[in-house]
């Protein structure tokens, strides 16, 4: 390596140089640290327009000056794309507030099934044309990457067609072209005809039906095409592939670059590459090499051995420590190319563990870096209409981490590379996969022709390249289908080739291939089932070998889930009209527009919100309102959540048949939703989101709805001491009907205890004897403080399964309703509150509220929920939509006994008060509304 490229790469590669070298050399340094000759296209801005507006071909609209007067000028996302053909409208104001009520379907029809595009003017291709002035000078290369069209393309550089739709098809099969001959100094143009999106015929992405499906079918530009120049050699698709030792001792990095000549003779070429451990002295290694004309070669370095590397964990397990790698392809000292990117050093197994009736190849057990744990997540949607937004994810990943859950699950929306960067960042782990339910899921394997196979097998590569450096992605597979051997064959070939490190997973349920084995996983259900629903463990269709909507928490659950969410009545009000808020509360068949399509109920229909409904009705009661409606709701949603959870932590200690996973279907969406979430799109976070945080509190005590038994768990990175649980049951006037206490517990990074407490309840009942509601409390503490508490509310007469009639299918099916209907009559109860608001980290605000129930009756203040809003100076709600839906809290829907008090944290942005001051809200199913300001003083307005 000559001596100016070694001066080169340690600028590229080491931090310190930017700090302590001069204002000239540090504005060097830092543009070498850029990737070299690589720009996004578009990021200036695009112009899209519906092709039948457009009389001009693909010549003429790709010609630099073309005149376009009349399109729509369209501000790409953070991810650097234009997106889908409806965001290019809606951000020229033709649909205002498009989320709200029917207003998409009103502005741009409606599509009830999936499918090819059938509504104008999305059923014509649309243009997408953006100029671009590259630092190019005459001589140099260009190669432009088109990462992938939601639909097909036809690509245009400068009049001059480069590819069409017949290359150009599918969401993220990435290809790219030589334009050397036709990318000049100054403005050059890019166009692309887009080809309406058919995702039963073409390799991209849909809504399955996880919502309304956009006119459009999302066709559009999801990530944004690139542009890199260089001298004759060109180094691309970097990497680093590991050899970890069994226990992370040591760790041999193996550095491979990508290196193309782009002349009629053979060039030879510098390649360095350099290491950057997150503490320590960078390693560089270097190589001279010789290649052909016109030909492209992997340049593999000698493998580098790291001893004792800094090891990447999940966030509730260790650190987060990245490497960075930067390579930089020279000749003659003039650097051509360069490139930067991050990894950590962490080892993913997983294996079939617990052979059982149920799984008879027993189930899927992940293990991070030696360490099984059970993974707990939620299935992730993106934006409705594919916008990205790095502030949103950040927003949404506190949330999952508030949430205590693992990470998430991509069905077929592969994400920008500032999702996982942030991923791995926070230490939120990924399960990638290919989508169900379309052309990524075929009949039959002859239906898959040659150009199939090639699209399938470029969209892998681009898949593993787009993700294999990221530690958070850890698996990656099937959905409800195992893959064909042909289709096996071109997706394994593609990520070994590209070196992608991950177990690979036959399917989300119990399926299997000759080269993978069995999956280990199980799929559903999908709609409402009551609590204890989730701890069976012994029934199961014998006939249905994939195991499908067989839920208890055994095995490890792909997607699985009660069903609706109702939100809280704030954000109800921001997306419902009042006419769908009435029907929300008086007509359960009605088909909801933020549901889905499907207008029915029972079976695989989730549009409407009757079989939650009937379930609060035979539990809970009549509701007379919209508000009692959304109170009985957040209630049952809470207990049913905080049930899923729980149940696959439980289990996970059964040797012969256990828990290994669970992901909640679906986390959130990507506008507002009745269906299927943990929060809204708004941020608001309803019963079922503090429900599922409770269960996945890192310090957790749990009641069993099966054995009756108390269990603890340690979902933390060390191990806990000096743990002991209180579990109290009480009846609702109050009376103590049982107190015991377990002490000197010490638990495990991922530990879980069975059988610590077995709290005496009142006896079963059977309809029509009279029910008796109950309450079960349990307080973990440590070294006498109180880490957590979970409260339960039971009924003597229980949910009783008729499982002839509910296996098969995505609901249960009750002989007997739990009948918790006497909560109706809790007595009145009263707390009070304290709050008190310090600046936090970043323009946050933290508040601390501390709740106390003061009611002089005996009787539990139940079912508490705090809100931090918009107060007027006299401490008053301010007018209007008033709740900071965005606030995230510790803990929430809380029950208090007279004497207890629990102080609750929240921390929200200042921004989001617009200019007002903070209130506290607090709200409880037996107690008025009681409002606080947000700063020290026991006053406060009561309802």
């Amino acid at each position: 390596m000559t001596k100016k490229l070694a001066v080169l790469a340690a600028l590229l590669l080491v931090p310190g140089v930017l700090s302590v070298a001069g204002p000239a050399a540090a504005q060097d340094a830092q543009a070498a640290a850029r990737p070299h000759g690589f720009s996004t296209i578009g990021l200036p801005g695009w112009q899209v327009l519906t092709t039948a507006s457009v009389k001009d071909g693909g010549e003429k609209v790709s010609t630099p000056g073309y005149a376009t007067q009349g399109w729509l000028p369209v501000k790409p996302d953070d991810a650097g794309a234009p997106g889908t053909e409806i965001n290019a409208l809606v951000q020229n104001g033709k649909c205002p507030n498009v989320f709200y009520s029917d207003n998409m379907r009103k502005c741009f029809g409606y599509v009830d099934k999936v499918g090819p595009v059938v509504t104008k003017p999305f059923s014509d291709p649309w243009w997408y044309r953006t100029d671009f002035t590259p630092d190019i000078r005459l001589g140099q290369h260009a190669k432009l990457t088109i990462p992938g069209i939601v639909g097909e393309g036809d690509v245009w550089v400068n009049g001059t067609l480069v590819a069409t739709k017949d290359i150009v098809s599918g969401a993220f099969a990435g290809h790219t072209f030589d334009v050397s001959k036709l990318v000049k100094p100054g403005k050059n143009t890019l166009a692309i005809k887009v080809y309406p999106n058919n995702p039963l015929k073409m390799y991209t992405l849909d809504q399955v039906d996880w919502s309304q499906i956009p006119p459009d079918n999302d066709t559009g530009i999801q990530f944004p095409p690139t542009l890199q120049v260089s001298d004759a050699l060109t180094g691309d698709n970097a990497h680093v592939v590991q050899d970890n030792a069994p226990d992370l001792s040591s760790s041999k990095l193996t550095v491979k670059v990508d290196v193309a000549n782009d002349a009629a003779t053979a060039q030879t070429g510098d390649v360095a590459a350099t290491v950057t451990p997150p503490s320590g002295a960078p390693i560089v290694v270097t190589r001279r090499v010789t290649i052909p004309a016109n030909t492209r070669q992997t340049v593999t370095f000698a493998p580098v051995k790291i001893a004792k590397p800094q090891v990447w964990w999940p966030y509730s397990m260790g650190g987060q420590p990245l490497y960075t790698l930067t390579t930089a392809v020279s000749q003659n000292g003039v650097l051509s190319t360069s490139s930067k990117s991050t990894f950590g050093i962490r080892t993913v197994t997983s294996r079939l563990v617990g052979k059982s009736a149920p799984l008879p190849e027993g189930a899927r057990q992940f293990t991070i870096n030696g360490r099984d744990f059970v993974f707990r997540g939620g299935g992730f949607a993106p934006d409705l209409f594919l916008r990205y937004d790095r502030a949103d994810t950040a927003h949404q990943i506190a949330l999952i981490k508030n949430l205590g859950l693992s990470g998430v699950r991509l069905e077929g929306h592969d994400m920008p590379q500032d999702f996982y960067d942030q991923a791995d960042r926070a230490g939120l782990l990924v399960i990638g996969g290919f989508l169900c339910c379309d052309a990524w899921q075929p009949d039959t394997a002859e239906q898959l022709g040659a150009r199939d196979l090639r699209i399938i097998h470029d969209s892998s590569v681009s898949i593993a390249q787009r993700e294999r450096n990221h530690p958070s992605v850890f698996n990656y597979g099937w959905s409800d289908n195992e893959p064909f051997p042909n289709q096996e064959k071109a997706v394994l070939t593609a990520f070994k080739q590209e070196d992608f490190q991950v177990p690979v997973i036959a399917s989300a349920e119990y399926k299997s291939t000759p080269t993978l084995g069995n999956s280990g996983e199980k799929e559903g259900p999908y709609d409402w089932v009551p609590p204890s629903y989730w701890y069976d463990s012994s029934h199961f269709d014998a006939t249905d070998d994939s195991r499908t909507n067989a839920g208890g928490a055994w095995g490890f659950a792909s997607e699985q889930s009660a069903g609706h969410t109702v939100p809280t009545l704030d954000s109800i009000k921001r997306f419902l009209s009042p006419a769908e808020q009435a029907k929300l509360w008086q007509d359960p068949a009605y088909n909801q527009y933020h549901a889905n399509f499907e207008p029915d109920h029972g079976g695989y229909a989730f549009g409407t919100l009757y079989t939650l409904d009937q379930s609060i009705l035979q539990r809970y009661g009549q509701w007379t309102s919209l508000e009692s409606y959304v109170d009985l709701a957040q209630i049952a949603n809470y207990e049913n959540t905080r049930s899923q959870f729980e149940a696959f932590l439980h289990h996970s200690t059964d040797k012969d048949n256990p828990s290994t996973g669970v992901v909640y279907w679906q986390l959130n969406k990507g506008w507002p939703t009745l269906l299927w979430s943990l929060y809204n799109d708004d941020g608001d976070q309803p019963g079922a989101y503090f429900g599922a945080k409770k269960a996945n509190k890192p310090l957790h005590a749990l009641y069993g709805y099966d054995d009756g038994k108390v269990t603890l768990d340690n979902l933390g990175a060390t191990t806990q001491s000096g743990l002991s649980v209180q579990a109290r049951v009480l009846d609702t006037a109050g009376k103590v009907l049982d107190d015991q206490t377990a002490g000197g517990i010490s638990l495990g990074s991922q530990g879980v205890k069975t059988g610590v407490l077995k709290p005496k309840v009142p006896a079963e009942t059977k309809a029509p004897a009279p029910a008796q509601v109950y309450f079960v409390e349990l307080q973990l503490k440590q070294g006498g403080k109180v880490v957590d508490r979970n409260v339960y509310w039971l009924s003597t007469q229980k949910d009783v399964v008729d499982w002839a009639k509910t296996l098969g299918n995505p609901q249960a099916t009750l002989s007997q309703y739990s009948n918790l209907q006497a909560l109706r009559n809790l007595p009145k109860s009263q707390v009070s509150a304290v709050a008190s608001t310090k600046p936090g980290r970043g323009g946050d605000l933290v508040t601390t509220v501390t709740v106390t129930n003061t009611a002089k009756n005996p009787g539990a203040a139940f079912f508490l929920r705090a809100d931090v809003r918009r107060g007027t100076p006299d401490g008053r709600e301010a007018p209007g939509d008033n709740q900071l839906a965005n606030a995230t809290w510790d803990d929430n829907d809380i029950t208090l006994w007279p004497g207890q008090s629990q102080t609750l944290t929240v921390t929200y942005q200042a921004a989001d008060l617009c200019g007002a001051v903070p209130v506290i809200s607090v709200d409880g199913f037996n107690t008025g509304r009681l409002v606080v300001p947000g700063n020290e003083g026991t006053g406060g307005f009561s309802e």
